[in-house]
């Protein structure tokens, strides 16, 4: 059993530090937003402790599962940070979707003190981090993959190991470009079937029955027809980070790029009318007040 630190005890987080404790594993956490996350963890014998510093020297493994690089970065370099406090050898593991030339510079710094870094992106949902079922996405060299993955099948079903270190956001960030732009075209298509008097349920029931039917479309009519926005719990300003880390990839290897930023431009417009909390299917609400439709229609 490994003695584990875990930063970010948000929805994902939870369930993650949950299962390792389940598991077996030390578990020493540090408080951010969820005093409540933090106590249950804590009661399920979790170690909490006030500092990155303090997470890496109680650690041999730290996971990081924070909204952005700027977070991470935040955590490994800032006063009292990761760097401050970690032994040789320490594995830092990364589940954010982040911006991966941060990644390969953290990566970079880390190997300058003998220490080792992971990106592991996830997807799923909250749900799964709980049930110990999410899908974790690894860039590492072969021998650290093979050292971290009984620690991650802890809390995961699924494990795909994509190549070394950046190559899991790399990948992460193409999968979040391609959900986000389907999730963007389905609002758009709503509201525009709102602007025209289409009915949205007589869209949804072609849609069902056709080739331009997706998982996303599922998970997003549920909201338009019946106010369900469970099947997608993921927010627009999420959303956005994501988009504009897949653009900086795209501009940085000089790749053709064409719908991202058209994708880019319709949540950063969601964000900036206050709508960066809410979760994906209210962009079909957003888009539809633009256009001066109804919601309802």
């Amino acid at each position: 059993m490994a003695s584990i630190g875990f930063i970010g005890i948000g929805l994902m987080g939870h369930g993650m530090a949950k299962n390792l404790i389940e598991k077996g594993h030390e578990l020493t956490v540090m408080a951010n937003r969820s005093r409540e996350r933090v106590d249950d963890l804590v009661a399920r014998g979790a170690t909490e402790v006030k500092s990155p510093r303090e997470v890496a020297a109680a650690s041999e493994i730290i996971f990081t599962c924070v909204p952005t690089s700027n977070d991470v970065e935040g955590l490994v370099y800032g006063e009292n940070g990761i760097l401050s406090g970690a032994r040789e050898g320490l594995i830092h593991v990364d589940t954010s979707t982040a911006n991966p030339i941060s990644t390969l510079e953290i990566a970079a710094d880390y190997h300058a003190r003998g220490l080792r870094f992971v990106d592991a992106p996830l997807t799923r949902t909250p749900k799964e981090a709980e049930d110990g079922r999410l899908n974790v996405i690894v860039g590492a060299s072969q021998p650290l993959f093979e050292e971290i993955l009984p620690v991650l099948k802890c809390f995961a079903e699924n494990v795909f190991h994509v190549g070394e270190v950046g190559a899991g956001h790399r990948i992460k960030l193409i999968n979040n470009f391609m959900a986000m732009s389907h999730a963007s075209v389905v609002a758009e298509a709503v509201a525009v079937a709102r602007a025209t008097g289409v009915d949205p349920k007589a869209l949804y029931d072609l849609v069902t029955a056709g080739g331009a039917n997706s998982a996303m479309f599922q998970m997003i009519m549920p909201y338009v027809l019946e106010g369900d926005s469970s099947r997608l719990q993921f927010a627009i300003g999420n959303a956005r980070k994501d988009l504009s880390y897949f653009i900086a990839m795209v501009n940085d290897v000089k790749a053709t790029g064409l719908i991202g930023p058209a994708v880019l431009q319709t949540l950063t417009i969601a964000n900036a009318l206050g709508h960066g909390g809410e979760h994906m299917p209210h962009l079909t609400d957003v888009l539809t007040q633009l256009n001066g439709s109804n919601t309802s229609g």
